[in-house]
């Protein structure tokens, strides 16, 4: 499922993630195709120009890391990234359960008009 088909889902996905704690990139990839159990790819194509943009944001902060003998950028959320998450799943909870209520209504009984 391509999370490009909502928008803002990949920069909600990116905060949430870095909602527990700093993370890399791949780390990032890694643990929403984990917890989406499969469901969501993010590729660099679309995490990174989402990473950049939340960073430009102030959402995000960015530092380098040595870790297992590499190099890595790591990324945290700010106080305004925290607000912003915040913002975002209300929003999306509201989206959602409309949308549910719209597909997951059930279907109308043969004959009845609401013309």
């Amino acid at each position: 499922m391509d999370p490009k088909l909502f928008p803002g889902a990949i920069e909600l996905l990116v905060l949430e993630i870095l909602s527990e704690g700093p993370s890399y990139g791949y780390e990032v990839t890694q643990t929403v195709l984990s917890r989406s159990a499969g469901r969501f790819e993010l590729k660099e194509g679309s995490l990174y120009p989402a990473l950049h943009k939340l960073e430009r944001a102030k959402m995000l902060t960015a530092f380098w890391q040595e870790a297992e003998g590499r190099r890595r950028k790591y990324y945290k959320l700010t106080a305004a990234g925290r607000k912003a998450l915040a913002a975002r799943k209300t929003a999306w909870r509201e989206f959602a359960a409309g949308l549910e209520g719209v597909l997951g209504a059930s279907p109308r009984r043969a004959g009845t008009s609401h013309a």
